[in-house]
């Protein structure tokens, strides 16, 4: 089994924090497209994400589709997070701006990692 696979079954056994929400182009970066995560899932990750690294940042699995990758999510200030998406997720899952998109995160460096 690939290293990719195998990670995709680990995200996939525990529970996900999941959601839907617009796809939007990030304005002070034209070329990155993002999602915001709500907030009331900033406490829950915040707990099961461990500390926060670079920036605030929590690293996650997240998948979209069958699409799972790796990345962290950023904090915007106002208790929400963003969850960028890159081209080739977009391309893979046919996204466009302001699509919704159901999402599902699990973070990365939480005490049960």
């Amino acid at each position: 089994m690939s290293s990719h696979a195998a990670r995709k079954l680990s995200v996939m056994a525990g529970p996900a924090f999941s959601f839907t929400a617009p796809l939007f182009r990030w304005e002070q970066r034209p070329a990155f497209r993002m999602v915001t995560v709500p907030r009331d899932l900033a406490d829950h990750l915040h707990l099961a994400g461990g500390p926060p690294r670079g920036f605030g940042s929590i690293r996650v699995d997240a998948r979209i589709g069958a699409t799972v990758w790796r990345t962290p999510i950023f904090p915007i200030g106002d208790g929400a997070f963003v969850l960028p998406v890159k081209r080739s997720v977009r391309t893979t899952e046919r996204l466009a701006g302001g699509d919704l998109v159901s999402v599902d995160l699990w973070p990365v460096d939480g005490p049960d990692a």
